[in-house]
């Protein structure tokens, strides 16, 4: 079993940046996809970004290459994301994921376990 605890988010000017961190619990965190995945009020959950248990291939959706970077520290069981150039569109609830699998995906059906989520919102 794997908890995900993200952190808080907040209100942001358009252009500015946060980062948002994701602590995992359990032992399997060194072998787990980790992705995050964004949900505006009234639309589906999406993909934002995922990583590989090693930290060295990464995915992005297309709206969010160039501006956000997602990275791990696996000696922290910590997944962060890091959103530049944020814009009003950004506005979203944000997920953390995880997958128990080498292999990332972008798919959200093939997640195992999710954070709470947290709000981020962007002011233009």
């Amino acid at each position: 079993q794997v908890q995900l605890v993200e952190s808080e988010g907040g209100l942001v000017q358009a252009g500015g940046s946060l980062r948002l961190s994701c602590a995992a619990s359990g032992r399997t965190f060194r072998r787990n996809v980790m992705g995050w995945f964004r949900q505006a009020p009234g639309k589906e959950r999406d993909f934002v970004a995922a990583i590989d248990s090693s930290g060295v291939v990464t995915y992005y959706a297309d709206s969010v290459k160039g501006r956000f970077t997602i990275s791990r520290d696996n000696a922290r069981n910590t997944v962060y994301l890091q959103m530049n150039s944020l814009k009003p569109e950004d506005t979203a609830v944000y997920y953390c994921a995880a997958r128990n699998s080498f292999v990332p995906s972008l798919n959200r059906v093939e997640y195992d376990y999710w954070g709470q989520g947290t709000q981020v919102t962007v002011s233009s």
